[in-house]
């Protein structure tokens, strides 16, 4: 039996594995996955997830129920010998070790692509998997208990703002659902004043989400304006030490929580650690039939799809396919067509989706959607992206879970609990519940 081995259990890579698993005849080939993750992030449901209108465990995809016949490694890989086809896995527990394989699908995904700004590694936080955007809404929630607690002025005006710095897609409906669950929750804390809140997009460039239109940009930002929110465009971070942010623009203010969605970047494994090759910025060269290489030189029995491949896009000739969960999903299906297409001796077939329009959640009853000239804005999108995305969410079970909560919200309203302490469980075990700062008095002497 030949073994193919899928590097990242992410979108493109879950897809995949799930498909081969229906169309491989029995005792045809073998799939192993590599992923330190025991689950796939449905990455759309995050923005909601920090609102808490959506359960955090219903954003990820467990591997385990649903590659059922596939082998599932718990690590990473960090190094890719396809000349050897071997690939050195690195695992959650124990050393690295050899793996062979048939064919590989490299589907790693990208990582947050972090810029060398003071501050930025210790006080800002992520918005790619479940765990950040859990950790974000805690902090928030916890924010505002602090807050309550204190007497007006600079301090608690830290706790109170929130910045995220990056105009995409994650940055805009990161800010508007997190601001839409702050404007919820104030009403909550009779202490603060709703206009002690203070959110802050900042976007290098002169306009957010590239991914739409000049007018329909500009109107989200009139939006969040019109709801309290700063939009700094043009700006760039300068400074975040100690939670003090300093943009290009001149401005500073203290925020207690920093958001970073500023794009994503190679991933380091594709970038640095493989002989398959890479254009300039790191990406695996992919072919319009999803195997790796050029038009004129693929590599045998490489492929590769989602964010760390470069994909010519034949519905849009000169570019390349963007990184966005519309691709990953279709580029993983077509991957495990073709690859079995091949095992059979058949030609693979190559990929073409034209988009079927852009829709971003703005917070609850707030949306845009754009397909070409037509742009449909608030509780109409809204419903469009909540429509959408139960509907693409992989599996029935996740789909009905993700209603009943939402079923559930409309009745009862947010959940507004913070469960911040489940950073650090052991703390009421190892202290017997004294303060903090006495505990350690009492050890000390």
């Amino acid at each position: 039996m030949r073994t193919i081995l899928v590097v990242g259990g992410g979108y493109a890579g879950f897809y995949t594995a799930w498909k081969l698993e229906k169309k491989l005849r029995r005792d045809e080939a073998r799939v192993v996955v590599v992923d330190p993750r025991p689950y796939m992030t449905y990455q759309p449901f995050l923005p909601e997830v920090l609102a808490g209108s959506v359960e955090a465990r219903h954003a990820a995809v467990s591997h385990r129920r649903h590659l059922r016949h596939t082998r599932l490694v718990p690590g990473r890989v960090v190094a890719l010998d396809h000349a050897h086809r071997t690939a050195t896995v690195r695992p959650v527990e124990g050393p690295e070790y050899e793996l062979s394989y048939d064919i590989v699908v490299v589907t790693a995904g990208a990582v947050s692509r972090k810029l060398a700004i003071p501050g930025v590694a210790e006080q800002a936080i992520g918005l790619k998997h479940v765990e950040e955007a859990v950790a974000i809404r805690d902090r928030l929630l916890t924010a505002f208990d602090r807050a309550a607690t204190l007497p007006p002025g600079p301090q608690r005006r830290r706790l109170l703002t929130v910045t995220f710095v990056g105009g995409g897609f994650s940055g805009v409906e990161g800010i508007g659902e997190l601001l839409s669950l702050a404007t919820a929750m104030i009403r909550k804390y009779p202490e603060l004043d709703r206009d002690e809140l203070s959110f802050h997009l900042v976007e290098a460039r002169d306009r957010i989400l590239p991914e739409v239109t000049d007018e329909p940009g500009r109107w989200v930002v009139r939006h969040l304006e019109k709801r309290g929110a700063h939009v700094h465009l043009g700006a760039q971070l300068v400074s975040a030490e100690d939670g003090h942010v300093v943009l290009s623009t001149g401005e500073e203010f203290d925020s207690d929580l920093i958001v970073w969605t500023a794009g994503n970047g190679a991933n380091p494994m594709v970038r640095s650690h493989t002989d398959l090759p890479v254009d300039g910025r790191g990406m695996l060269l992919v072919r319009t039939d999803l195997r790796v290489g050029t038009e004129t030189e693929p590599v045998p029995d490489a492929w590769g799809a989602g964010d760390d491949a470069a994909i010519p896009d034949l519905a849009m000739p000169g570019t390349a396919t963007v990184p966005n969960a519309q691709h990953a999903v279709r580029q993983g299906k077509l991957l495990a067509s073709n690859i079995v297409a091949t095992l059979r001796g058949r030609e693979p077939r190559h990929y073409k989706h034209h988009s079927l329009g852009t829709v971003a959640t703005l917070g609850l009853g707030r949306g845009i959607f754009q397909y070409r000239r037509i742009v449909i804005k608030g509780l109409p999108a809204w419903l469009m992206h909540r429509g959408y995305h139960v509907l693409a969410v992989p599996s029935w079970e996740r789909k009905v879970r993700v209603l009943a909560v939402w079923l559930t919200a409309a009745l009862y309203g947010r959940d507004i609990v913070s469960l911040a302490s489940v950073q650090d469980p052991r703390r009421e075990f190892v202290t017997g519940g004294e303060p903090p700062a006495r505990f350690e008095h009492a050890r000390s002497s």
